[in-house]
């Protein structure tokens, strides 16, 4: 298959990949445009796996306030420079983080801040009404272990299918940035907030 200057081009501005990388991964992948996208999807993830244990101590604190004024997120997201902290696609990043969390109110960043109370309380909760439906111990153990994730899901932000593209978790959409900028990006906290309600 021939490789042509465009599809290196588009697989660059959907990945953040240099023009040799790209050039390579879509030669490795026999010029399949959605397969060179995966590979370079995993080649990310390593590459914030690697950067995970970096200090990120500089960043932005984002407002969304939604149209109506009826709900606001305040939003710090970190990265490791201030160079990075005020790219243009760093700022539109912390954005759609805050419009998300405006849509789907997660009330976790990840599954480490939930409350082992609460992990304990739902899982006993799903528990016991699966063992109720008289369903045999092994099944109940996977029922179990299903509803948490999906719990987990709903619940805590990272898990979450990003609200502009259900087909992209948001921790999948911070590792592309990751990969995008070569820094660690982490989500500390939020605020969420709407009116009438606690």
């Amino acid at each position: 298959m021939n490789i042509t200057v465009g599809m290196i081009k588009e697989l660059r501005e959907k990945t953040g990949a240099g023009v040799l990388d790209a050039k390579k991964t879509l030669e490795a992948a026999g010029g399949d445009f959605d397969k060179a996208v995966a590979i370079m999807r995993e080649k990310g993830a390593a590459r914030a796996d690697r950067r995970a244990s970096r200090v990120a101590e500089e960043g932005v604190v984002e407002a969304y306030i939604h149209p109506g004024s009826r709900v606001g997120v305040m939003l710090e997201l970190n990265c490791e420079t201030d160079f990075v902290a005020r790219n243009e696609s760093f700022v539109a990043l912390a954005h759609d983080l805050a419009l998300h969390i405006a849509a789907l109110n997660p009330r976790y960043v990840s599954q480490a801040d939930v409350p082992e109370d609460m992990v304990e309380q739902e899982a006993g909760a799903i528990r016991v009404q699966a063992e109720a439906e008289g369903k045999p111990a092994a099944i109940v153990e996977k029922i179990v272990s299903g509803r948490m994730a999906k719990f987990y899901s709903e619940a805590c932000l990272l898990e979450q299918a990003f609200v502009k593209d259900p087909d992209v978790s948001v921790q999948q959409l911070i590792t592309d940035a990751v990969s995008k900028t070569g820094e660690n990006i982490v989500v500390r906290r939020f605020a969420r907030f709407e009116l009438g309600k606690e």
